[in-house]
């Protein structure tokens, strides 16, 4: 044990780390931070030196704003993993940022309802074309669900992500552009969608010219001009849902696949199945697993019972990701019976596509 003598005491140590005493005192009771000797009778608190630069560290990471648990496990980590923990972070605050300064634009437009900017996209036929066909699949048909209706175009600084999602699956992907002025949110109707599609495949498309003045749309393409007007709903937050959903995943397994294999094998009239009550009516539930060799099986009821890595989804939907994704190999990343399953291609980090799993 050591001698009282060779320690500091806590005021001593909220000096030297820039840590308030009531914060070192919190950081003791949630295990991030413990003395290394408590007096028994006075309670005093009591730390060596090699706990300061630990302490540093501490209050470091809480001026950043990362959560006590991660702080916690930076304090134990090796430097690499700290650095893992810091990148993580980072980018996790580069997107609330992001998502805080397109909120604070659309209440700023709310209080002060302006002459809209226009912002200008000029797009290539083939990637627009590429983009639309990988969330269309996942657009929302339910009529008590208008705001789900639709793609939502996101606009970036260099490019426009497409999502569309109908609660069940969500599906993203991204198109670079010429953007010409500040970024913008708009969410397109399918039907305008739709009409867009066929134009892009045309011998003599060219360039697509796209416009977003506010809720007005239009776009140049092939010789025609579409117009229509934006939905008037608030997108669900795809960013929030993402980082929930398939953000970072340390314990998914990520399983190559070769798309036409695994369609024929769901299309296939033997395919195992299982059969689910959901919302008053049986459901045919896919369940996906992993084989001995590591590659992706399709399991059988009587597997069910095992501890195995396993997701339940709705194999219809699965098959039409499958398409959406446009690629002969796929990697599935399955992560447990209730989280979702995400779908993404190999060649682009942009474009893939998350189905819910079915409660097994």
């Amino acid at each position: 044990m050591p001698c009282v003598s060779d320690l500091h005491s806590i005021g001593e140590l909220a000096r030297a780390s820039g840590l308030t005493v009531s914060a070192l005192r919190f950081y003791d009771s949630a295990g991030v931070l413990e003395p290394a000797l408590v007096d028994p009778v006075t309670g005093y608190r009591w730390y060596t030196d090699e706990q300061i630069t630990p302490a540093r560290l501490v209050a470091g990471l809480r001026r950043i704003g990362m959560p006590v648990p991660e702080i916690a496990a930076a304090v134990r980590a090796e430097p690499a993993a700290v650095h893992q923990l810091l990148d993580t972070h980072l980018r996790r605050l580069a997107d609330g940022l992001t998502d805080a300064r397109r909120e604070a634009a659309r209440l700023r437009a709310l209080v002060d309802p302006a002459q809209p900017v226009t912002t200008t996209l000029l797009l290539s036929p083939t990637g627009l074309a590429a983009a639309l066909d990988a969330v269309r699949f996942a657009v929302g048909v339910d009529p008590e669900l208008p705001m789900l209706s639709g793609v939502l175009l996101d606009v970036e600084p260099d490019g426009v992500r497409l999502v569309a999602t109908d609660r069940y699956r969500l599906a993203l992907a991204r198109a670079t552009a010429d953007v010409d002025g500040p970024p913008a949110r708009v969410f397109v109707p399918v039907a305008l969608v739709d009409q867009l599609r066929p134009l892009l495949d045309a011998t003599d498309a060219g360039p697509v010219w796209l416009s977003v003045a506010g809720a007005e749309l239009r776009v140049l393409v092939a010789g025609r001009t579409l117009t229509g007007t934006a939905l008037p709903y608030d997108f669900p937050d795809y960013r929030r849902l993402l980082r929930k959903a398939v953000g970072e995943r340390p314990t998914a397994r990520r399983i190559p696949v070769d798309v036409a294999a695994l369609r024929a094998a769901l299309a296939d009239p033997a395919a195992p199945t299982v059969a689910r009550d959901h919302d008053g009516t049986t459901r045919e539930v896919t369940v996906l697993g992993v084989d001995d060799q590591g590659g992706l099986r399709l399991l059988p009821a009587a597997d069910l019972s095992t501890n195995a890595l396993r997701v339940g989804v709705d194999g219809r939907y699965l098959l039409d990701a499958l398409t959406a994704a446009g690629a002969p190999q796929l990697v599935l990343e399955l992560d447990g019976p209730i989280a979702p399953l995400a779908v993404r291609r190999t060649d682009d980090a942009d474009t893939y596509s998350v189905l819910m799993p079915i409660r097994l």
